[in-house]
């Protein structure tokens, strides 16, 4: 099945309590400060993060032995909303999440398991926007992503996270 016949099905109603969505694109930041780079995707390590980003081999900026260091994610539908409310555009790599969805509030996911593809994940705080962001793209990120910025979440399983997986509650 084809990205475009999942957005599609993702459109379609939903069971209830059901909740689903996309990963629409993945990013990884291989130095400290250098832009994002799109890859159609990436390895996830339990407990670890994702190789080749700078997190995983904790040289980031924010870097610590953290569960909340290892992955990032933020809704496409809040990038489109900040873009709206605030007028200006803000990428996804701007965002300097790792994982780009769609179709799944990621503020419900704090606490609770779920599954990219064929990995486990706990979802561990939200990633509120911070100052550094601002000073790297020059924008009121803080402002436009306050309370969207997304998810950090914890590895609990290793394996391959691939642009179009789903992404599903646990129960």
């Amino acid at each position: 099945m084809s990205v475009q016949e999942k957005i599609a099905e993702l459109e379609s109603p939903k069971p209830t309590g059901h909740r689903w969505g996309l990963i629409a694109a993945i990013y990884i930041g291989a130095e400290v400060r250098e832009p994002m780079t799109s890859v159609p995707e990436v390895h996830a390590i339990a407990g670890a993060g994702l190789e080749g980003d700078r997190y995983f081999r904790e040289m980031g900026t924010f870097s610590q032995k953290s569960p909340g260091n290892q992955i990032t994610l933020i809704e496409s539908e809040a990038l489109a909303a900040a873009a709206r409310d605030y007028k200006f555009e803000i990428t996804a790599g701007d965002s300097r999440r790792n994982l780009l969805t769609t179709g799944m509030a990621l503020n419900h996911l704090v606490g609770r398991e779920f599954r990219i593809g064929e990995v486990r994940l706990r979802g561990f705080k939200l990633c509120e926007p911070c100052g550094h962001l601002e000073k790297l793209t020059g924008k009121q990120m803080i402002k436009a992503l306050r309370h969207r910025g997304g998810l950090r979440a914890e590895i609990l399983s290793s394996g391959r996270i691939k642009v179009g997986d789903t992404i599903s509650e646990q129960e």
